[in-house]
């Protein structure tokens, strides 16, 4: 029905238009506002990178015209990050051959990457500071220094 409401001869459609012309009959102009206004506050949070992902996709489609380009798809899913991803995050973006695929993979290549590390840390943190209590209770070496036999 709606490649025969078209002209004839007029240009193909983009895929704004297209998504426009599906998405119009079924959903309420409030629905398609609401998602909209939802995209635009979309930050990862407490999200994982693949969830922020999945919400960044759905909500998209009812935004096609603030994203018409690439690089605007990977600059507005660069400023949701997270503070743990951001900084690497908004370098990559900057290589001319980013796209939004790349980045997604790249996010949360990087999140896994410092999550790890971090977990590493605090067990090795935990691990010294028990070290420390124990020696605080004369188990360790430290309470033999310097002082007379008992």
């Amino acid at each position: 029905m709606w490649e025969d409401s078209c002209e004839e001869g007029s240009p193909p459609a983009g895929w704004g238009e297209f998504l426009d012309a599906f998405i119009d009959p079924f959903l309420p102009a409030e629905t398609k506002a609401a998602c909209a206004m939802e995209f635009e506050m979309l930050k990862q949070g407490s999200k994982n990178g693949w969830e922020y992902h999945m919400e960044f996709v759905r909500l998209s489609k009812y935004v096609v015209h603030m994203i018409p380009t690439m690089l605007a798809r990977v600059r507005r899913f660069v400023q949701g990050l997270s503070s743990l991803v951001i900084n690497e995050a908004a370098t990559a973006a900057l290589n001319s051959d980013m796209n939004y695929g790349k980045m997604v993979a790249f996010a949360q290549a990087t999140e896994a990457r410092k999550l790890k590390f971090r977990m590493e840390w605090e067990s090795s943190s935990r691990a010294r500071s028990a070290g420390n209590l124990w020696d605080s209770f004369g188990g360790g070496r430290s309470a033999f220094r310097g002082g007379s036999s008992g």
